[in-house]
């Protein structure tokens, strides 16, 4: 949290498995600060099933991937998010 707020990113590529503050806790904190509304956070994560990624778009996640991830669908998912977010529209 420390580096972020620092940095303040357009995106973060977050894990959700970490130890202590996991990758819920850590978005929702990300967006309670005064610039995590508009940084794009997408989860890249071991767990795939459609309940990890109804927690993940319930925690303010942008974007779920499931590792390993392909590059080209991660270069695929930033760019239709950062379009999204740039225009104002919903990212799904």
């Amino acid at each position: 949290m420390e580096a972020a707020d620092a940095l303040q990113p357009a995106v973060i590529l977050l894990d959700i498995g970490m130890p202590e503050l996991d990758g819920y806790a850590t978005c929702r904190l990300i967006r309670e600060q005064p610039w995590g509304g508009a940084v794009v956070v997408i989860a890249l994560t071991g767990y795939g099933q459609q309940q990890d990624r109804q927690q993940t778009k319930e925690a303010g996640f942008d974007g779920h991937l499931v590792k390993p991830v392909d590059v080209e669908e991660l270069l695929n998912m930033l760019t239709d998010l950062l379009d999204k977010e740039q225009t104002g529209t919903e990212s799904a």
